[in-house]
């Protein structure tokens, strides 16, 4: 099983609910537009397809088991 992060699904919801333009234009924030948003969001999806979607893997093959107080 592999995950594949749903970028296009961010985007929009930084684009159009948290309104990433209007953030922009707040002094000090002129960097952070929806291409400075949507290349930290590819770097991270391929931190988390890469890198810490296979050790989960891991984790499920191999759980770790808890007991409840009963």
């Amino acid at each position: 099983m592999s995950y594949i992060a749903p970028l296009k699904d961010m985007l929009f919801n930084i684009e159009h609910l948290a309104r990433i333009d209007q953030i922009a234009q707040i002094p000090g924030f002129e960097d952070a537009g929806l291409e400075t948003a949507q290349a930290v969001l590819e770097e991270c999806a391929k931190l988390n397809q890469d890198v810490i979607s296979p050790l989960n893997w891991e984790g499920d093959k191999n759980p770790s088991f808890t007991t409840a107080a009963a």
